[in-house]
C-alpha cells in the first residue's frame, strides 16, 4: 500500500527519505517533488523498475523517461560526448529546468526504452529531489501523471492518478507550476553535423538559451 510522507515535518521527511531509498533499491516507484512538477521515479539501472514506471503512466517504450542526476559531474559519466556549448548551458542553468538529450555511453547497463542510443539528462533545482538523487544515484523520472492528463503539482494529485502503483509519495507542498522543463537535443551538435534544437518548449525560452550558445541553437521557424 502506498505511503505519503509530509516532508514539511522533519520527522516525516527523514522517514520518507528512508522509505524512498529502500523503495528505489527494491525496484519500486517513488513520487517526489521537482522544481517544475511532481515526478515518478525509478532506478535508472533497473529495466524492471523503468518498465513499472512506464506501465504506471500508461506509456510505451517509445517514450523513454529522462534521467535526473545529482550533480554536473554525472553528465560525463552518462553521456558519451558533451559539446562545449552544452557545458556552457549546464553551467548556467543547472540545477534548473533544462533537459539535454545527448549520446549515451554504450557501456551503460540500462534499458530506458527505445532511446536510439541517447539519454535525456537534467539536474533539478529542488532540495528533496537532489538529496534523494545523491543517495540513490541517477533516477529515471517522468512527470507524475497518467499519459494524457495534466502533470501533478501536488502529491495528492499524483496519488489520485497513480495510487498504489507507487510505493512512496514525498509530499513537499505545491510545486511552482505545470510548465515543464525545456528539452533540447544536442546529439547532432555532438556528432558535428547539426545545431542544438529545441524538442519541447518549457520554462526556459529560446532567447534564454541563445544568450548562452548563440548561433549553435537552431533558428526558430
Amino acid at each position: 500500500m502506498a505511503r505519503i510522507f509530509d516532508c514539511s515535518a522533519e520527522s516525516d521527511l527523514l522517514s520518507g527519505m528512508r522509505f524512498a531509498r529502500a523503495a528505489i533499491g527494491r525496484g519500486d516507484l517513488v513520487v517526489m517533488p521537482t522544481d517544475t512538477v511532481y515526478g515518478i521515479a525509478a532506478d535508472a539501472f533497473s529495466p524492471a523498475a523503468v518498465q513499472r514506471l512506464l506501465d504506471a503512466k500508461g506509456r510505451g517504450r517509445q517514450s523513454p523517461p529522462p534521467v535526473l542526476v545529482p550533480g554536473i559531474p554525472t553528465l560525463d559519466a552518462l553521456a558519451e560526448q558533451v559539446p562545449d556549448e552544452v557545458r556552457a548551458l549546464v553551467a548556467r542553468f543547472w540545477p534548473g529546468p533544462l533537459t539535454i538529450i545527448l549520446p549515451a555511453r554504450p557501456s551503460l547497463a540500462w534499458d530506458l526504452g527505445e532511446t536510439g542510443g541517447t539519454v535525456a539528462l537534467r539536474m533539478p533545482d529542488q532540495r528533496i529531489a537532489l538529496e534523494l538523487l545523491s543517495e540513490t544515484g541517477p533516477l529515471a523520472v517522468s512527470s507524475a501523471n497518467k499519459t494524457g492528463v495534466a502533470a501533478a503539482t501536488t502529491a495528492q494529485n499524483a496519488h489520485e492518478q497513480l495510487g498504489d502503483a507507487v510505493e512512496v509519495y514525498l509530499d513537499a507542498g505545491s510545486t511552482p507550476g505545470n510548465v515543464p522543463s525545456t528539452i533540447i537535443d544536442a546529439t547532432a551538435l555532438a556528432a558535428g553535423d547539426g545545431p542544438l534544437t529545441i524538442v519541447r518548449h518549457g520554462v526556459l525560452s529560446a532567447a534564454d538559451l541563445r544568450e548562452i550558445v548563440g548561433d549553435a541553437l537552431e533558428a526558430e521557424r
